[in-house]
């Protein structure tokens, strides 16, 4: 299967875009934001790293039509990021079977933003032609467990390599597993 681009999504109430150098002041923020239990390499480091600079490097570096990607979450109307949202290639997912990965400020949780983002990038993935979608969750993320249920992803019983940090739960949702909270809407215009 040739994979399409994925470049934008919109919803009822986001617009789910290619990032811009300019939106690393955000992800930054994300960075910072992490839980404790979150593992190291994926919070600030003692040396600051990564800088806005540094996501920002990577962000202009991005090949443009990379089939797969994080798309930054921004607020209709008001333009805010809140975040990024999408499907990768790597981690737990491959080419033919991606991940779905997402990740909002702290400010923007609890708004049913994340459900709304991730099932646009779902939606997406289905029209597609993907058969299987993957994402991995801390098995204290309850929140992040919950948007998945909503999805139709189930934990498959397999759970990632272990640590201090806790353990990454392993989900996947096959093509067509929609539960009735689930459907697409209207707003979910899929790929633009």
């Amino acid at each position: 299967m040739a994979t399409p681009v994925l470049l934008r999504l919109e919803t009822e109430r986001l617009v789910l875009r290619a990032g811009e150098p300019a939106d690393a002041t955000t992800f930054r923020t994300l960075w910072t934001e992490r839980d404790d239990r979150v593992p190291p390499h994926r919070r600030i480091g003692a040396d600051g790293r990564p800088t806005v600079e540094d996501i920002a490097d990577r962000l202009r570096t991005e090949p443009a039509q990379q089939p797969l990607r994080l798309l930054t979450v921004v607020r209709r109307g008001s333009g805010d990021v809140l975040g990024y949202c999408g499907l990768i290639a790597h981690g737990n997912g491959s080419p033919e079977e991606p991940e779905l990965a997402y990740e909002l400020l702290r400010s923007a949780q609890g708004r049913g933003h994340a459900t709304e983002a991730a099932r646009a990038a779902v939606s997406w993935a289905d029209g597609a032609g993907f058969r299987r979608l993957w994402a991995g969750v801390w098995d204290w993320n309850t929140a992040s467990r919950r948007v998945l249920r909503k999805l139709g992803f189930a934990v498959t019983g397999r759970i990632a390599p272990s640590s201090v940090h806790g353990h990454t739960l392993l989900a996947v949702r096959e093509r067509g597993d929609h539960p009735a909270e689930a459907r697409p809407t209207s707003g979910d215009r899929g790929p633009r």
